[in-house]
Order: structure tokens, then sequence, then C-alpha cells
């Protein structure tokens, strides 16, 4: 599988570690339950690398390199993928799989390879005796921390997750997300990703004009109490302290907002990228403004 396949420089790994605020442990439950939290409270679910006309690839080196030294963060290939590669390099046993997160109608070939999903094994604990979890610090609004991977409801305020194991031969796992959450459900099997499988569908995801990465400029920020969440100019919470702001209309207030709320950063990014984002940002609000919205 092609994340434990890759080596990260000592360096890198710690710059990474850094930007959460930790040091280099032995592999534990409870470290990789830190791990987690950090990654999520730390490095945003982002897609303004899209709205920039930043072309990202999904190979989780370079992914790992701009969450460690350029104060960046991606959507699940970039976030799962270098997350992958850190534990890797602190020595967990780590599994990427195919998944596809799903809308009301439930999973369908439509929504495959839309998700990489990790899960950790060898880290048995009192509240999971079979060592194995499953780790997501890519679907924005959703896990705080790993869950065991064990058919259970979990409660991660403000959400009531749902993990389902397989019922039949497809060895498909399931995650029901709240009502309240972004999206309503995922699965994924329990074989082992391979880079390829993921390759068509983040062109979509990222190119096509159909894509709802493409047509809103988006970026999430989980922690132990809820969601903070920006789409295009309108900063919103979910959960403890909920709110909907008015929209940022002025540029210095809405990148001093990615900055602080989301700590996401555009120093290192090329020339233009700012102008870029903000032009395409304000469009997509003036179309948002001019459409029969409720």
């Amino acid at each position: 599988m092609w994340i434990t396949s890759t080596s990260v420089a000592a360096e890198l790994r710690d710059a990474y570690l850094g930007r959460l605020g930790l040091e280099a442990e032995p592999p534990s439950a409870e470290a990789l339950r830190r791990l987690h939290r950090r990654q999520v409270e730390r490095v945003p679910y982002e897609t303004m690398w899209i709205h920039a006309g930043e072309r990202w690839g999904i190979d989780p080196a370079d992914a790992l390199a701009r969450i460690a030294l350029h104060g960046r963060g991606g959507y699940c290939y970039h976030l799962n993928g270098a997350l992958a590669l850190l534990l890797g390099s602190l020595g967990y046993s780590v599994h990427g799989h195919v998944g596809g997160v799903h809308g009301p109608d439930g999973p369908d070939h439509t929504s495959a390879a839309n998700h990489l999903v990790l899960t950790v094994d060898g880290l048995p604990s009192d509240d999971n005796p079979s060592g194995w979890w499953y780790v997501d610090a890519g679907l924005g609004d959703a896990l705080y921390e790993p869950l065991p991977l064990a058919a259970a409801v979990y409660r991660q305020e403000p959400f009531r997750l749902v993990l389902s194991e397989p019922q039949d031969t497809s060895g498909e796992w399931h995650l029901t997300h709240d009502p309240s959450g972004g999206f309503v459900g995922m699965g994924w099997t329990t074989g082992a990703a391979e880079l390829a499988d993921f390759e068509a569908k983040h062109h979509w995801l990222s190119t096509a004009p159909e894509s709802g990465f493409v047509q809103l400029a988006m970026a999430e920020r989980r922690d132990a109490t809820g969601v903070d969440v920006v789409r295009g100019l309108v900063l919103s919470r979910v959960g403890a302290n909920a709110r909907s702001d008015d929209p940022l209309t002025e540029r210095d207030d809405w990148f001093a907002a990615l900055a602080d709320v989301f700590d996401l950063h555009f120093e290192h990014s090329p020339p233009g990228t700012c102008d870029r984002l903000w032009s395409r940002v304000v469009e997509q609000h003036r179309a948002w403004e001019q459409s029969d919205r409720p």
C-alpha cells in the first residue's frame, strides 16, 4: 500500500508535530487519540486551493510538507494521507481504504473513492480490546477522536455517530453521521487502497463544475465541542456557541478569520494566490446574493 511505503524525513516529522504542538512518543491508544485531536484542531479541512487555482495532487508526501511547513490543510486525500505518513513514521501500523461519502440515498457507484479512510491496528485498550481503530481526520465535521473499530453508537459532542460492521461479503463498514452534520454517511471497504484508486475521483472533485468543492470555497475546524465553518464569506459554528455571522465582506477581515480561526496561511503560496482566491470567493458570494435563495 502506497502510504506505508513512503518514508518521512525526521525534520519534516518534527515540523509536523510542531504544528500539532506535540512531541514524538511511542505508539499507544492514548497517544493516537492525542494525535487525532490535535490534527483536527490545528489542520483545517479546506478547499481554498481549488479556488485559488492551485492544482494539488494527492501524493501524501506533498500534503505532509504543505501541512508541516506551509500552514495549509486540504481535503480527505491530503489530510488522511499526510496523517498516515506521520503515524507510520512514529511506528503505528496504519492502513488506507477506499471510502465513499454519500447522501440520503445511500452509497452508490458515484460516491465510491471520494474518500480515503484510515485504520490502525495493534493498540489494544480497555475500551477497545481488539486494538483496531477507525481513524479519520478527513471528514471535516465528524470525528474528533478515533473510534474503536467496533459496531456501536458513539457520542463526540455535538454529534451522535453510528459505526456499523459489514453485514455481508462486501466487507464494508459504515459510519452514519449526526443529522446536524455536513453529510449523511460514509462507507468503506476493508481492502488495502492504492493511490490509483483515488486519482480519477480527485480530478473530478477538484475540477468539475458540478463538484460542490468547485462551486464553493470552504474550511472546517473540529474541536471538542463543535465545528467552526467558513463557506464563502460566511463564518459559522455548529455545536457549543453555535452561530452564523454576517458575511465578511472586507478582504483583510476574511483572511484574518482564516488565520485566526482555521490556522490557515498563504505566505508560502505562489504569487497571486490570495488575489485569485479573494476574487473567486467574492464572485461566488455575489452570485449567491442574486440567486433565488431561501
